[in-house]
This record gives C-alpha cells, sequence and structure tokens, in this order.
C-alpha cells in the first residue's frame, strides 16, 4: 500500500505514513516502549513526593498519538510488562511494582484515549493538540494519584499534594511542547 493511499483515507495518524507491514507494527510497538523507558530517565526528584517529575508521560502521550491507540497501547503494554520484569526503564532506573506505579497504569489508557483521539484529528492542530494532551495527563492522574494514595497509605488530600499539585505547570509545559511537535509533523508531511 503507498503512502498516498494510506494517508488519504480518513483516520490515519503519523505512523500510518510508513509503509504498511507486521515488521513496521513491532518495531513502531517496540520503539514506542523504548521511547517512553528513554524517557522515564529523565527524571526530577520532587520534594516531599516519591514520585519525580520525569519525561515518561509526555513520551507516552506522544506515542499514544502518533502510533494510535492500537499501537500506542501495545508500546505501553509492553513498558509496563518488561518493568515489571525487571528491565529498569521506570522512573530513575527503577523496576517492578513501586508506588508510582498507577501512573505508568494510567498511561496504558492516555495512550489508548490519545490515540483514538489522533485518529479523529485531534494531533494535526495547536489547540486540538494541547486539549488531547492534557485529557491525556488527567487520565494518568485519575489511576495514579488513587494508586498511590494507595500503595503509599497516604489520605487523598496527601496523595494529591504530592502526586498531582507539583506536577501542573510541567504538564502544561509538555502539552504546549506537544501543540508544536505533532502538527508540525503533519505539516512536514504535507498530508493534513
Amino acid at each position: 500500500m503507498s503512502t498516498a493511499s494510506v494517508t488519504a483515507r480518513p483516520g490515519a495518524v503519523l505512523a500510518d505514513l510508513l509503509p504498511s507491514s507486521r515488521v513496521r507494527d513491532a518495531a513502531l510497538v517496540l520503539g514506542g516502549a523504548a521511547l517512553t523507558g528513554l524517557a522515564a530517565q529523565i527524571a526530577v526528584p520532587v520534594p516531599g513526593s516519591p514520585v519525580p517529575v520525569t519525561g515518561q508521560t509526555f513520551a507516552a502521550l506522544l506515542v499514544g498519538s502518533a502510533l494510535g491507540a492500537r499501537r500506542g497501547v501495545a508500546a505501553l503494554a509492553v513498558y509496563a510488562a518488561a518493568g515489571l520484569a525487571g528491565v529498569p526503564w521506570f522512573a530513575q532506573g527503577g523496576s517492578g511494582l513501586s508506588v508510582s506505579f498507577g501512573y505508568v497504569l494510567g498511561m496504558l489508557l492516555a495512550a489508548a484515549a490519545v490515540g483514538a483521539l489522533a485518529r479523529r484529528g485531534a494531533d494535526r492542530s495547536p489547540l486540538r493538540m494541547a486539549g488531547t494532551m492534557l485529557l491525556g495527563e488527567a487520565i494518568i492522574y485519575a489511576v495514579g494519584v488513587p494508586y498511590l494514595a494507595l500503595a503509599a497509605d497516604m489520605s487523598a488530600t496527601t496523595a494529591i499534594a504530592a502526586g498531582l499539585t507539583p506536577f501542573l505547570i510541567g504538564d502544561a509545559l509538555k502539552a504546549a511542547l506537544a501543540m508544536g511537535v505533532l502538527p508540525t509533523a503533519w505539516k512536514l508531511t504535507n498530508k493534513s
């Protein structure tokens, strides 16, 4: 299938611009998992919180948007499964279950949501991309913060203070960055 015929159909995501094959899909899934693992190593500890600021959520949301829901979820599932199996690519070289594993689970759901929205064109305009990223971040927190509260035996208020509030400014910056990345990629391909 040629690139032109792939992009002509409604619902294409950036990954669909590459020639279609199972090898392509496997490489994209493994590459998405690896990108998320590498981005998780960009970590800054937050005083008073067991959860650091990382590039992990940004990468996971970009993976979901660029690969679409099915491949994005597969990439995040590989990332989660490998990290649980001992690959040290969770935040700060961690692996296995931790108090922040709920955020990884939230990334799976967020990849599905942002990937589905990207198939509807949300990745092609800056404003829609910002909204898509903020929705993805909200999904990650909706799973991650309650998990943090349970795993760390925190009250809801303490979990919000430790696992949400310190990250809001950084998430706004990530959304702003995403406003340019994917829409610009579409413009560079002249396919939007």
